[in-house]
């Protein structure tokens, strides 16, 4: 299956390089490329692509507000990434509530392509690097508190699995990590968050942090 990305960035070369990094791969198509927030919106409403990747800084609407109005929109089943060059808290707190992927613009083309197939799967995805200082940030000035009765409800290996998503981990990583297939791997971070009341795996990310049941 093919999938179709959108990609939104306001520097024409940045765009370029994105295209060609994806089209590499037999399995990724750029059915259309835009300069600004606003434009990705109408043409992600137009053309419907699995995947829209979406600059932070953009013109006459930002990146973030774009997700936001491309996942509110009736019957949207668009996917969105968000790239930034700025590794700013205010970002990430934004990207966490929208629901959407967030990596910077500094990583390699090879994990581009991989970040735009773990979001289009329906994987939510913080680049590691912002993961870790994000769990910093949460962690700083948060007492010490007895662990939240629904813990109670993991099995052994779904506390594991909660605390490889904490760490930025993909499904396929957490596979490798535990030595089983990645179907498990969705079923036990499903469970996971049914258990714990989570709306995705982002909001796993902050509350296995906001908690403090992981190691730093």
């Amino acid at each position: 299956m093919t999938l179709r990305i959108l990609l939104a960035d306001d520097h024409a070369m940045f765009r370029s390089g994105m295209r060609a990094a994806l089209e590499t791969q037999p399995d990724l198509e750029c059915v259309a490329e835009v300069a600004d927030g606003r434009a990705a919106v109408g043409q992600t409403a137009e053309l419907r692509p699995d995947v829209a990747v979406l600059d932070i800084r953009m013109p006459k609407l930002d990146g973030l507000a774009a997700a936001r109005a491309i996942l509110s929109a009736p019957g949207n089943a668009t996917r969105v990434l968000v790239l930034t060059t700025y590794d700013l808290d205010d970002y990430v707190r934004q990207a966490l509530q929208a629901g959407v992927g967030f990596v910077l613009k500094s990583l390699p083309p090879e994990e581009l392509v991989q970040a735009v197939r773990v979001v289009a799967r329906g994987d939510a995805l913080i680049d590691p690097s912002v993961t870790r200082r994000l769990a910093e940030r949460l962690a700083a000035g948060i007492a010490p508190a007895a662990p939240p009765r629904e813990l109670a409800r993991l099995t052994a290996r779904e506390s594991e699995v909660l605390m490889l998503i904490a760490d930025g981990l993909s499904n396929g990583e957490i596979a490798a990590s535990l030595g089983v297939g990645e179907e498990t791997v969705k079923t036990h971070v499903s469970r996971v968050l049914t258990k714990l009341g989570l709306r995705d795996r982002l909001q796993a990310v902050v509350y296995a942090h906001r908690h403090r049941i992981v190691e730093h």
